[in-house]
């Protein structure tokens, strides 16, 4: 009996640290990377996310740009480094107190603030300069990995060269090869 009730309070427990936020499992040619989406802080990044994710838009996508000791970069371009065709760009909710710190993913984005679509990148380390600032718009952080760092750092580490007018490309595709929500966030009920 007690047993049991210690099973239940450990699923419970368990089951409260995920409710908030959708947890994300993403498979890559390098190995999987569980994501936790932050719902709360960031809803407009997670739920744009959580919609490319549902349409299965990021399975043959690559990580299509990898800088060491900064970031990895992809969910946009496919092998052959064709950008697919997106969605709307959402707002940056680049003030909503994250950092851009080691794990943590946050929206690319092109000079106008809020341009973000399906890209994303995952920081190595932590990338201050990156963060909203009086002289500095920020990139949204929406996400933080939660297992799989070492395929992160393993893809960090791979030989990159120019394919046309794209850099730091790696030498051989490093694939998204699917994203699947694996615990959704809990509804909130409205009183």
């Amino acid at each position: 009996m007690l047993k049991q009730v210690l099973l239940a309070a450990a699923a419970a427990v368990s089951f409260n640290v995920w409710a908030d936020n959708t947890i994300v499992e993403m498979k890559t040619s390098q190995g999987t990377i569980e994501i936790e989406l932050f719902n709360d802080k960031a809803p407009i990044s997670a739920k744009n996310f959580e919609n490319y994710v549902k349409a299965d838009f990021y399975k043959g996508t690559v990580f299509h740009r990898v800088i060491p000791g900064f970031m990895i970069q992809g969910g946009g371009m496919d092998a052959q480094m064709t950008e697919k065709d997106t969605l709307a760009p959402i707002k940056n909710e680049s003030s909503n107190g994250l950092k851009n710190s080691r794990g943590t993913l946050a929206m690319a984005r092109t000079n106008d603030p809020n341009s973000a679509k399906s890209q994303f990148f995952i920081n190595t380390v932590d990338n201050d300069f990156l963060n909203k600032s009086a002289m500095n718009a920020g990139y949204s952080v929406f996400g933080k990995v939660i297992k799989g760092m070492d395929v992160v750092d393993k893809i960090e580490k791979v030989p990159t060269s120019n394919r046309g007018m794209h850099q730091d490309v790696p030498q051989s595709p490093i694939l998204i090869q699917s994203v699947k929500i694996k615990a959704p966030a809990a509804q909130k009920s409205e009183k």
